[in-house]
């Protein structure tokens, strides 16, 4: 690092993504590759009481609650070299404009993906068992009817030879795909139009179409991205290529899936469905998956949450000190990785 001069820093946040993400340990990590001026958090970019201290920043670190970074502010702050994002999507900080100004960018979008793959994992291996739908049952029949009764609606209960269905090869859906690998004797199964074979069976799964996919898995775990294209790109007639009583997982973007369509599938009881995203968020008091008991629902808890928010912070760090150091980042984003990333 250079010890004679240290950049400006400036770090611009929702005070509670500062109050979450920021502790006296990570503010000493700071000051030791940077100028860090008092008070240390700047909530109000448009505010003119910053209006020196932006003039002089040269690095930025951002997380939830920072404004969009419109020519306005990035007037206000013509030194500006690098910018920081301690979460994950980046696509509502910067436009068009940002690119031209040759400033670069990163974000902590790979933290992130740790507890939402760990979260998933956890969602596959309790959907096997049909956990999720037994302790909705046991709070609606006391006690429960249990897996050997006969009018038990969930469908095969194992994760003995079972296969898996993975829905994008991202940053997340490669961490499934390698926890998956580990139940025995099952099967894992890749859609994504831009993985490559190779990439996909080293991670231990195989790489096949979406068509060809989803007649054949009884666990469906969707992490393709939210773009225009991706809209609903699970609807009626993909939920019907689903066996009977598969489950369909969702902790990416509820704007994936086709809602009514997968209202009707579980309300029918042929498909069942754990959702920690869902369409509209939070889905309205009138939605039938409310009271399905083979219906699962968490308020977008996946991603990173508590203590799991430093390792974001950890990870924007990092990357402040290479760029310090005069090292490329390890992680930049470019505005053609916009087209395809959440």
């Amino acid at each position: 690092m250079n010890e004679q001069r240290r950049p400006v820093v400036v770090i611009a946040m929702s005070r509670e993504a500062f109050a979450q993400q920021f502790d006296g340990t990570h503010l000493d990590r700071v000051r030791r590759c940077a100028d860090l001026s008092q008070p240390e958090l700047v909530e109000d970019l448009h505010n003119p009481v910053h209006h020196e201290r932006l003039a002089t920043a040269e690095l930025l670190l951002t997380s939830w609650g920072t404004p969009s970074l419109t020519d306005d502010i990035l007037d206000r702050m013509p030194r500006l070299k690098a910018v920081f994002h301690c979460a994950g999507t980046v696509k509502h900080l910067v436009g068009d404009s940002f690119w031209a100004r040759g400033i670069q960018l990163t974000n902590a979008a790979d933290a992130n993906a740790i507890p939402v793959a760990e979260f998933t994992f956890a969602s596959i291996v309790l959907a096997g068992k049909k956990a999720q739908f037994y302790s909705r049952e046991a709070v609606a029949s006391r006690p429960p009817l249990g897996v050997n009764h006969p009018r038990h609606p969930f469908g095969t209960v194992s994760n003995y030879q079972q296969s898996i269905g993975i829905i994008g090869f991202s940053r997340i859906g490669r961490r499934v795909v390698e926890q998956v690998s580990r139940l025995h004797r099952s099967t894992c199964w890749v859609a994504d139009p831009y993985a490559s074979r190779e990439a996909v069976e080293l991670a231990g799964g195989q790489l096949c179409s979406l068509q060809e996919m989803l007649p054949k898995v009884s666990i469906l775990s969707i992490h393709a991205p939210a773009l225009e294209e991706t809209r609903h790109m699970i609807g009626a007639k993909e939920l019907a290529m689903l066996p009977d009583h598969a489950t369909l997982i969702n902790t990416a973007r509820g704007s994936l899936v086709d809602t009514a369509a997968l209202e009707a599938e579980c309300a029918s009881g042929r498909l069942n469905a754990v959702l920690d995203v869902t369409d509209p968020e939070p889905l309205p008091s009138s939605s039938v998956l409310w009271g399905l008991q083979n219906v699962s629902i968490t308020p977008h808890i996946a991603g990173s949450l508590g203590t799991e928010t430093f390792r974001m912070t950890d990870q924007a760090l990092q990357e402040m000190e290479r760029f310090v150091s005069g090292l490329a980042l390890a992680s930049p984003i470019t505005v053609s990785d916009l087209e395809y990333q959440a």
